[in-house]
């Protein structure tokens, strides 16, 4: 072999490993890609195509499969394996109780996907003249407000014995120069059990004022009491410390809201602060209050709940064959 054929021999086996190199970086550097849609309930009136919630998704070909849960808007997101690439076949499968199974034949591509699953049982789900009648719904929370009674104020007059114009000859504790021998004095104060500190002031009433300083004012953790010390550096001087004193008090405020009604489902939302909350609604005539505790249980309907990113609540509410609103 001569010396030219061995060069290009060379020069093809380098190109061919550096588009091996290449391949496998763009593969490893491939973002994996991620199907996104919703789930309806089937129904030729678009006010009845009400999102669904809990439908198990899968998404699967011969190279691999992903699955995915609806949440109660009915939205779905899944993320394909990295061997899954756009354009390729997938079968999509959907299924929820009282539902009939859905599969769909689709290709992967940036798209979204709503599927329209057929319940089971559609003739109970056609409202009639013998459903029990659901009407005035309103929703009932309460939330934790804080209020203050005002206890009263404190008022502490307290010395800071020192003699001026003694030098310090480094004897801590000295003046902010070092020149002057000073005394470091620390007053307590305490609102009283169950009671706090508000609009704490201190301040120098009496002696050679301007060769003092504040040297700290703390809290405890529940501001019951307060601490300050005085830096003095001259004569002794006279300080007062003033604070208005409350009592903070904790109660239940109730709150009403009403629910919004499309097609046969009950939509609300409720505050990250809210608690115990219930629906009172007129069934059959009957005002009646319904509690909703963790598992969501009416009689009348079907609950879902999830969290938003500002950690509010949002409820759907759907209404079991037999019922209707009115």
């Amino acid at each position: 072999m001569t010396r030219g054929k061995k060069i290009a021999w060379w020069a093809i086996a380098c190109i061919a490993i550096t588009g091996v190199s290449v391949s496998a970086v763009l593969l490893t550097r491939r973002k994996p890609v991620i199907l996104r849609g919703a789930v309806l309930r089937e129904d030729r009136d678009p006010n009845k195509q009400l999102p669904l919630a809990g439908v198990a998704i899968t998404a699967s070909n011969g190279l691999g499969s992903a699955r995915a849960e609806s949440n109660t808007l009915g939205f779905f997101s899944l993320t394909l394996p990295v061997g899954l690439r756009r354009r390729q076949p997938v079968l999509l499968e959907f299924q929820r109780k009282d539902y009939q199974p859905l599969r769909w034949n689709d290709f992967i591509a940036d798209k979204l996907y709503i599927a329209r699953m057929i319940p089971e049982h559609q003739e109970t789900i056609a409202e009639t003249k013998t459903d029990v009648t659901v009407s005035n719904p309103r929703i009932r929370y309460t939330v934790k407000t804080t209020t203050e009674a005002d206890i009263g104020s404190a008022v502490r007059a307290f010395d800071v014995v020192n003699a001026g114009n003694v030098p310090c000859r480094n004897q801590s504790p000295c003046s902010p120069g070092g020149k002057w021998k000073a005394t470091i004095h620390s007053f307590f104060l305490d609102a009283g059990e169950g009671n706090e500190f508000r609009n704490t002031r201190v301040s120098c009433i009496a002696g050679p004022c301007p060769f003092t300083k504040v040297e700290s004012e703390t809290f405890s953790e529940q501001r019951r009491r307060f601490a300050v010390a005085i830096r003095n550096w001259s004569d002794t001087v006279t300080f007062l410390v003033e604070a208005q004193v409350v009592r903070p008090m904790t109660s239940n405020l109730v709150r009403e809201t009403y629910p919004v009604i499309f097609g046969r489902a009950l939509n609300f939302s409720l505050p990250p602060e809210a608690e115990g909350p219930s629906i009172e609604a007129d069934v059959a005539g009957e005002g009646i209050v319904f509690p909703l505790g963790p598992d969501l249980l009416l009689r009348w309907a079907n609950c879902q709940s999830a969290r938003d990113k500002d950690q509010s609540l949002d409820f759907r509410c759907e209404l079991k064959p037999g019922y209707r609103f009115r």
